[in-house]
């Protein structure tokens, strides 16, 4: 019950529109207040969170983004996917998928895919017939793979809070990621097919099929290296962050010679700026979770699950529907924040694979993206399309429909998220 009360008492603070960091901070103090009677422990509990080497993983693989959107490489890797797929029922909307699917791989924000594929993709969809709420909808859709497809940020702060590998983590979220792209692919064709008022393109040939390619090379090369170092140990998540951030100012500055020392400093502000906001909402965080600790609630919450017999798959189906509700209304970092501290030692205790359960959470998140009335991919495209939210919804609906599908695969076959990590060596 207590725990219940907490968690709708922050919720309500957050829908107020306070600020999340701003939200778990107040909460975190007023709880402390009442259980301790004073604030003193706050500065060890937010150092010894923040005091910790993965998280300069994020400022480094956000910079690595936002200079690959600066040097417009994402243009090429939309006209190869187009030049790909093109003659294809639905060809424009398969390539919508397959940029958002390799642009998540570099950007690692659902945000920043939805953006940057849907500022080229919607207007050509548009052009050969495609109405707006289904070109709206694949956008905002295909976005959500960001979060899923590593390099991930909502992984990162996952395996911070619940001090799981980073490792693991990226490689669990390949397959599934995949699999809800193919999805997205096949729900594009079918639809084209059965609408005839979508314009289906000519096949272009292999010659500029090949040219396209060798103009995106760097965009699909990128990737491979960052993580395939990671995955093949020879550098850390921090490290690949990094070495990621170097080739990408490379091939911005003497590939494509577009990038400016005023895109090197307009790059680095909004780096900061995203990092700066990441780490203080990290700091309350770290606040809610020794307050939650301290009063003890996983270890009711165990307690309360043993007394309700209740089996691992039914606490987990518990957890992906109040999840499900959550993002309704919740931006998914606070997701992440407000229910791992509580949830998590009780996945323990029952003996969940946290990395299953990890990639659970992260494609309910997805579901989070693009449900109203708080889909933050929603407004992306609103402010892309300058659209009204009625037709982006509608455009939405049948992708939240294959999202929970995608959800229930990995829910029934956990193999899909363990399996590629198991062969790795991560030994989960």
């Amino acid at each position: 019950m207590t725990t219940f009360l907490i968690l709708s008492g922050l919720v309500a603070l957050l829908l107020t529109g306070v600020p999340i960091f701003a939200g778990l901070g107040i909460a975190s103090i007023v709880l402390m207040l009442m259980t301790e009677g004073n604030i003193g422990s706050i500065a060890d509990t937010v150092f010894g969170k923040l005091d910790t080497g993965l998280l300069s993983a994020i400022p480094m693989f956000a910079f690595m983004a936002h200079v690959m959107i600066r040097s417009k490489v994402v243009d090429d890797l939309f006209e190869a996917a187009n030049a790909l797929v093109r003659h294809l029922p639905g060809g424009l909307g398969v390539a919508t998928v397959l940029s958002c699917t390799v642009f998540a791989a570099i950007s690692g924000s659902s945000v920043a895919t939805a953006l940057t594929i849907g500022s080229t993709a919607i207007p050509q969809m548009q052009r050969y017939g495609y109405r707006p709420s289904d070109a709206y909808g694949v956008v905002a859709a295909g976005g959500t793979l960001g979060i899923l497809i590593p390099p991930s940020g909502p992984l990162i702060l996952y395996a911070i809070v619940t001090e799981t590998s980073i490792g693991a983590l990226f490689l669990a979220g390949v397959i599934p990621g995949l699999i809800i792209a193919t999805i997205f692919s096949i729900f594009c064709v079918v639809q084209a097919s059965w609408r005839k008022d979508m314009t289906r393109l000519k096949w272009v040939g292999w010659r500029e099929c090949a040219a396209a390619l060798r103009k995106s090379i760097w965009a699909l090369t990128l990737p491979p290296l960052v993580l395939g170092g990671i995955y093949a140990g020879i550098f850390t998540a921090s490290e690949a962050a990094a070495i990621g951030s170097i080739l990408a100012l490379l091939i911005a500055v003497v590939i494509y010679r577009n990038f400016s020392w005023l895109d090197l400093y307009q790059t680095a502000f909004e780096t900061v700026r995203t990092t700066a906001m990441l780490f203080m909402i990290l700091a309350a965080a770290a606040m809610f979770g020794y307050v939650v600790t301290i009063m003890r609630l996983p270890n009711e919450l165990v307690d309360a699950v043993i007394a309700m017999n209740a089996s691992p798959m039914m606490f987990i189906l518990l957890v992906m529907a109040v999840i499900f509700v959550l993002g309704m209304f919740l931006e998914t970092i606070a997701i992440i924040l407000i229910t791992t501290p509580i949830i998590f030692p009780v996945i323990l205790e029952l003996g969940i694979n946290p990395i299953w359960y990890g990639i659970l959470l992260m494609v309910n998140l997805e579901l989070a993206l693009i449900t109203p009335p708080v889909g933050m991919n929603l407004f992306v495209i609103k402010g892309i399309a300058q659209a009204p939210l009625a037709p982006i919804i509608r455009g939405i609906i049948p992708y939240v429909l294959l999202m929970l599908l995608g959800l229930v695969i990995v829910l029934l076959v956990p193999e899909t998220a363990t399996w590629l990590p198991t062969v790795a060596g991560f030994g989960i």
